[in-house]
């Protein structure tokens, strides 16, 4: 998993629900200049959620061009995301844009990398950012140990962990969910 500082998305899938977190601290260098950016967003007519991390101006220029392939191909997440990794790869000032977005429709759940990977989970959930692994390690724990609990609850814990953890990620936390179709 690449590492970009500065924040914690995670996503975790349980049943036919995903739920989508982000913590809302903004860093330049060590200081912490913000504490409650919304880095988690509906898109599509509030049918995908997408959470980002890296460079915020680049994630909101890959957002619109994800939203622009979801249309353009009618909502199929694993196509708009394929194409517009295509795109991030192969364009000269895409590439330089320096983000990783985690989507999900409900259904699936995939990063997207700028290197062009497009990749979908082995487990049900995944996290970027420089708290990302402690945020994925303490979901996979939970879903695996804790069938009874619920996605909303294993994301809070996670991130809180997380918070506890990354001095880059905060728990200001906002959340999502989305239910698959």
């Amino acid at each position: 998993m690449e590492t970009m500082h500065g924040t914690t998305i995670l996503a975790v899938k349980r049943g036919n629900r995903v739920v989508m977190a982000g913590d809302g601290q903004v860093t330049m260098g060590p200081t912490a200049i913000k504490h409650t950016t919304r880095k988690v967003r509906r898109i599509y007519d509030d049918k995908v959620l997408v959470g980002f991390a890296g460079a915020t101006a680049d994630a909101f220029t890959l957002l619109e061009r994800f939203e622009e392939k979801l249309r353009a191909y009618s909502g199929r997440l694993k196509r708009a995301a394929v194409e517009l990794a295509k795109d991030w790869r192969m364009d000269k000032y895409l590439r330089r844009l320096e983000a990783l977005l985690i989507i999900t429709d409900g259904t699936e759940i995939l990063m997207l990398s700028g290197s062009g990977d497009v990749i979908e989970p082995d487990h049900d959930a995944v996290a970027v950012g420089s708290g990302g692994s402690y945020a994925y390690s303490a979901a996979k724990a939970l879903l695996d140990h804790n069938p009874d609990m619920e996605a909303e609850a294993i994301v809070r814990a996670a991130m809180g962990i997380a918070a506890e953890i990354c001095v880059y990620t905060n728990g200001n936390v906002v959340v999502e969910t989305i239910d698959a179709a």
